[in-house]
């Protein structure tokens, strides 16, 4: 009995603190509680160590920093679960938020909410250990030696001519699959992805990756944007929103960026 009416009083502890016109009053689904969904693993450089509990990791500390701006402290935020592809189904779903790289898309958005962009990722330049002299910092005329691959349907082709213009016209693939075997066969030296895949592909999917290098988001014309993923109608959505200006204008988010996806990534811009 003591233990049901002490769970029933932190219950009204946890209400009354966001019953003072609290933007996420009523809007969890466990009230004085934000519950946030990630992957299943979670991977380095988002999450450390599969953990996103110790809040270590640019989306852990993203996740952490928003739970923070809406009045949450750590103790009131539980982590669940999600893969990739069953988050982004339309239906009810276990939690308020979920942060696993989501680029934002008009066709995701017809069945789920996101809120506004927390990471625009960059085009990064991704190679191989035998292509490159180690530690070797890429330069724009190194870049132009190399033989690189593009996949046409995307905005790396246009940045490879138009701001690298290699002196080799580059090879045409259709897809990354190819490209990183066409880069592993040695038939290209380099090609262009957004910094995200190009780190998971060099650590994950390559033997003999490297990421050289990223470009200035604003040198994409269409670039990446990653918003946090919620249910369809989310009432959390302005709050989260809200949370993320926040953060933007206090420099929060910039420097949770440098931490996690320049300092310690180490993938240096190309200028």
């Amino acid at each position: 009995m003591k233990t049901i009416i002490a769970a029933a009083a932190a219950t009204l502890i946890a209400g009354a603190a966001f019953a003072d016109g609290h933007c996420a009053a009523g809007k969890t689904l466990t009230d004085g509680t934000l519950t946030i969904a990630t992957g299943n693993p979670a991977y380095y450089p988002w999450v450390i160590d599969d953990a996103p509990e110790a809040g270590q990791g640019f989306e852990a500390a993203v996740a952490y920093a928003i739970a923070a701006e809406m009045g949450f402290d750590a103790g009131a935020v539980t982590w669940v679960r999600t893969s990739f592809d069953e988050a982004i189904q339309p239906g009810a779903k276990n939690f308020d938020m979920n942060m696993q790289q989501f680029s934002i898309t008009a066709d995701r958005d017809r069945v789920v909410d996101f809120s506004a962009a927390y990471y625009i990722a960059p085009q990064a330049v991704m190679t191989t250990t035998e292509a490159v002299e180690a530690g070797a910092k890429p330069t724009m005329e190194s870049l132009r030696a190399m033989k690189w691959g593009v996949v046409a349907s995307t905005t790396a082709l246009p940045v490879v001519m138009e701001t690298i213009n290699p002196d080799q016209s580059p090879l045409v693939y259709d897809d990354n699959a190819n490209i990183t075997a066409a880069m592993q066969a040695g038939q290209i030296d380099a090609a262009l992805f957004d910094l995200p895949t190009a780190l998971f592909t060099s650590a994950v999917l390559m033997d003999n990756g490297v990421v050289l290098g990223q470009f200035d988001p604003s040198a994409a014309e269409n670039p990446d944007q990653f918003g946090a993923l919620m249910p369809e109608g989310s009432a959390l959505k302005a709050c989260v929103d809200e949370a993320l200006a926040a953060l933007t204008d206090n420099g929060k988010l910039a420097a949770i960026e440098a931490e996690w996806l320049q300092d310690a990534v180490g993938v240096p811009l190309i200028k």
